[in-house]
């Protein structure tokens, strides 16, 4: 009775489907969060009967034959990276991407990671700097007697100083892009690496061609779409429900041979 192994499979891959359906709905108000989506694939085929052998004397061909299926698989965990909504925030040193591009952040130990994520403050230092104080690249600092920033969307950040003189240029925003930005690998924060499935990162200015352009005061919401997201929880718990309802059937069909006389 191998259906009891393939319905298992079937409710361990919707096992997956809910976790990541939850992670998604979890994170409807993370500012940049991509939502994500679960891909299977069917195991491998036992042939009882293999198609196109000979089945006479004649040269008659089987047809079709006989093919039993073991199950499914996880396939994938894709990253879907359509744009998200916009919002303003009113906060001068909340930024939004958009189309193309991703901000780069310089970690720590010395890695630059990627972010959609553009809700930054400046650190004491007067560096402009994420929620976790990790510094947004190229490095921009604002002059300790500026009283606002202003960020074109070229990205270009200039500072307005208490003194009422022409607002000066500090510095301008980096962009990064990826062949396949689903490749990226997350880690948290909202924050992404550089993967060989993703590429090499192609760096360059907001605006010019292939990136997105900024907005000032404005940030990207999250791509969640709730009723998607409801609508597939749904379907992946009936589907849920019928893989265990062909274990209870395998195992009542299992009651009944062995109590044959």
């Amino acid at each position: 009775m191998r259906a009891l192994n393939t319905a298992a499979t079937g409710m361990q891959a919707q096992q997956l489907n809910v976790e990541v359906i939850a992670n998604n709905i979890a994170n409807m108000n993370t500012t940049g969060f991509k939502r994500q989506r679960a891909e299977f694939q069917d195991l491998l085929y036992q042939n009882v009967e293999r198609m196109g052998v000979t089945s006479s004397e004649a040269g008659t061909i089987v047809p079709t034959g006989v093919q039993v299926g073991a199950g499914v698989k996880a396939g994938s965990v894709y990253r879907i990276t359509e744009q998200g909504g916009v919002s303003q925030s009113g906060n001068a040193y909340d930024v939004a991407i958009q189309g193309e591009g991703y901000f780069i952040v310089q970690l720590p130990d010395g890695r630059d990671s990627y972010t959609r994520a553009g809700n930054f403050s400046r650190n004491a230092d007067g560096q402009v700097v994420t929620e976790d104080g990790f510094i947004v690249a190229p490095g921009i600092s604002v002059p300790s007697d500026a009283i606002d920033i202003s960020i074109n969307r070229e990205g270009i950040v200039q500072a307005i100083m208490a003194d009422g003189s022409a607002p000066q240029d500090i510095g301008a925003l980096e962009l990064a892009r990826f062949v396949n930005p689903a490749g990226l690998e997350a880690f948290g924060d909202n924050l992404f690496l550089e993967t060989a499935a993703s590429g090499t990162a192609n760096r360059g200015q907001a605006g010019s061609v292939g990136f997105g352009t900024l907005m000032q005061k404005f940030l990207e919401s999250s791509n969640v779409n709730a009723v998607t997201e409801i609508s597939a929880l749904i379907t992946a718990q009936r589907a849920y429900e019928m893989n265990s309802k062909v274990i209870t059937a395998t195992d009542e069909m299992l009651r009944s041979a062995s109590n044959l006389r």
